[in-house]
C-alpha cells in the first residue's frame, strides 16, 4: 500500500503543474471577459460634445470629446519595450468617468502652458494575453487572467508636453524599466523632478494614483474594481 501511494504522489504533482501552465494560456477570444456592445459610446458629432449624459462606466473615444490632448500610442507601433505592434491601429478609449477626470486635469495643465500626451489608454484583454505571451513577467505585464486596470478602462500611460508640442524631460523614455524611472529616484536634474512632480500632483488632485516604478502610469482610483473588458475598436 505504501508503494502505491509513493507512485501516486509524482502523478499528482505533474497534474498540478500542468494545470498552472494551462491557466496562463489565452482562451479563444469569444470566451474572454467582455462588455456588452451597447456600453460603447458611438462616435459623436463635433458640435458641442458633452459627457454629461454619458454613464460613468461607458467606454468613449477620448478624441471625440476633447481636442486638447496629444497622442503617441506606442503599442500601435513597434516603438515599445515589446518591440512589437499589438494594436491594429492607434485609438485612445477610456471609461467616461476616466475621461472626465482626464479632461479636468488637462484643463488645469493648459493654464500652466502644458497638456497631456498619451502613450496608452484602454487595452483589450485579448491584447493583454498577447503581451503576456511575448513577455510573461508580472513585474512589467499584468497577468491577463486577472486583468490589468488598463483592461478596465481606468489606467493611462502619459507624459506632458508644451502647447506647441515639445515633450517635457521626464528623465527616461516611456517603458524604461530601470530605477531611473521610479518616482523615488531623485538623482535627476531639478527640471526633471519638477516636471514629474507637476504631472503627479495634478493627476492625484483629480482622483488618480501613481505606480512607484513608472513615472508615466496613472490609475483612476474609482475604476480599480470595474470589470475587465475586451471590446476592440474598429480601424479605418
Amino acid at each position: 500500500m505504501k508503494k502505491i501511494l509513493f507512485l501516486l504522489v509524482p502523478v499528482f504533482v505533474i497534474c498540478s503543474c500542468r494545470q498552472k501552465v494551462k491557466e496562463s494560456v489565452a482562451p479563444p477570444i469569444s470566451e474572454l471577459p467582455g462588455i456588452v456592445q451597447d456600453s460603447i459610446r458611438p462616435e459623436v458629432t463635433p458640435e458641442a460634445p458633452s459627457l454629461d449624459d454619458v454613464s460613468d462606466t461607458t467606454f468613449i473615444r477620448l478624441a471625440d470629446y476633447s481636442n486638447d490632448f496629444s497622442y503617441d500610442l506606442r503599442y500601435a507601433t513597434a516603438n515599445n519595450f515589446l518591440k512589437t505592434k499589438v494594436y491594429d491601429c492607434a485609438e485612445c478609449y477610456t471609461r467616461s468617468k476616466t475621461a472626465k477626470a482626464l479632461i479636468a486635469a488637462n484643463r488645469v495643465l493648459k493654464k500652466k502652458g502644458y497638456r497631456i500626451k498619451f502613450f496608452d489608454c484602454y487595452r483589450p484583454n485579448s491584447v493583454q494575453y498577447r503581451m503576456w505571451e511575448i513577455f510573461p513577467n508580472p513585474q512589467y505585464v499584468a497577468n491577463p487572467v486577472k486583468g490589468s486596470i488598463h483592461n478596465r478602462g481606468g489606467a493611462v500611460d502619459i507624459t506632458l508636453e508644451t502647447l506647441d508640442g515639445r515633450e517635457l524631460n521626464m528623465g527616461t523614455d516611456f517603458d524604461f524599466f530601470g530605477r531611473e524611472a521610479h518616482h523615488d529616484h531623485l538623482e535627476h536634474p531639478e527640471e526633471v523632478l519638477q516636471n514629474r512632480r507637476l504631472l503627479k500632483e495634478v493627476m492625484e488632485a483629480h482622483g488618480f494614483w501613481s505606480i512607484r516604478t513608472e513615472w508615466w502610469h496613472y490609475n483612476l482610483g474609482s475604476a480599480s474594481k470595474d470589470p475587465v473588458a475586451n471590446f476592440n475598436w474598429d480601424c479605418p
